[in-house]
C-alpha cells in the first residue's frame, strides 16, 4: 500500500509547523508557523474525510520537535512455537500482536512487557529484538503521524490468559493457523510470518527499513 502524497505533504507541514512553534521567538512567525499548521490540518482533513476541527485539535496537541512515533510489539512464543494474539477492542476486535505506544520513561523492553501483561495476562521475557519497521514502507494503512515499530521476541515466563478493557479474546496459534481477520493498522500477515522465521532461526540479523 502506497502512502497518499497528500498525507506525506501535510504530515511535512504539520513537522514543520510543530518544530517552528517550539523554537519560534517572533510573534510573526509564530502566526507563520500556526497558518501552516491550520494548512496541513486542511489537507489532512480533506484527504480522509476527517473533520477539520478535530484534526487540529490533534496537531495542536503535538509539541516540541516533530520526530516519528514509537510503538512496540511482542511476538511471544510458547513451547509449541506458537505466537500470541489478541483480539483489539478499539479496532472491531481484529487480532494482533501485543503492543502498543511507547509510554515516557519506560524503556522498549519495559515497554513491551507492560503491554503484553496488560493486554493479556501473560507474564514475558524479552529475548532479542527482531524487526525496526517503517509504518509506511511496511505497508499498513494511512495514518496521520510518521510511526517506527519495535518488534521484540519474547519468551513466556507466567502468567495466565485475561482479557482487559483493550483486549476481548486471547489466543494461541501455529503458522498455518494465523487468523486472517488481523487489524491490519497494527499488524501485517508477513510481519508474523517475519516474526515465526526469527523464532525457528535466532541467527536472523534484525531486520529494519
Amino acid at each position: 500500500m502506497t502512502t497518499p502524497q497528500w498525507l506525506v505533504w501535510a504530515r511535512d507541514l504539520q513537522a514543520l509547523a510543530q518544530s517552528g512553534l517550539t523554537y519560534a521567538e517572533s510573534p510573526f512567525d509564530r502566526e507563520r508557523y500556526e497558518s501552516i499548521r491550520q494548512i496541513a490540518a486542511d489537507m489532512m482533513a480533506a484527504g480522509s474525510n476527517a473533520d477539520m476541527e478535530r484534526v487540529l485539535d490533534l496537531f495542536s496537541q503535538q509539541d516540541g520537535y516533530a520526530t516519528p512515533k514509537i510503538v512496540v510489539r511482542a511476538a511471544v512464543f510458547d513451547d509449541r512455537q506458537r505466537i500470541l494474539l489478541v483480539r483489539e477492542v478499539l479496532d472491531h476486535d481484529r487480532w494482533t500482536l501485543p503492543g502498543g505506544w511507547a509510554d515516557v520513561n519506560l524503556s522498549p523492553v519495559e515497554n513491551t512487557v507492560k503491554e503484553v501483561r496488560e493486554e493479556s495476562g501473560y507474564d514475558v521475557r524479552v529475548t532479542r529484538l527482531a524487526a525496526v519497521w517503517d509504518r509506511d514502507r511496511q505497508g499498513h494503512p494511512a495514518a496521520p503521524f510518521s510511526c517506527h515499530t519495535l518488534y521484540f521476541i519474547c519468551a513466556l515466563t507466567g502468567g495466565q490468559a485475561q482479557t482487559s478493557v483493550e483486549t476481548s479474546e486471547i489466543g494461541w496459534f501455529g503458522p498455518d493457523e494465523v487468523p486472517t481477520d488481523l487489524s491490519m493498522g497494527r499488524v501485517l500477515p508477513h510481519q508474523i510470518a517475519r516474526m515465526f522465521d526469527h523464532v525457528r532461526d535466532p541467527s536472523l540479523p534484525t531486520d529494519f527499513d
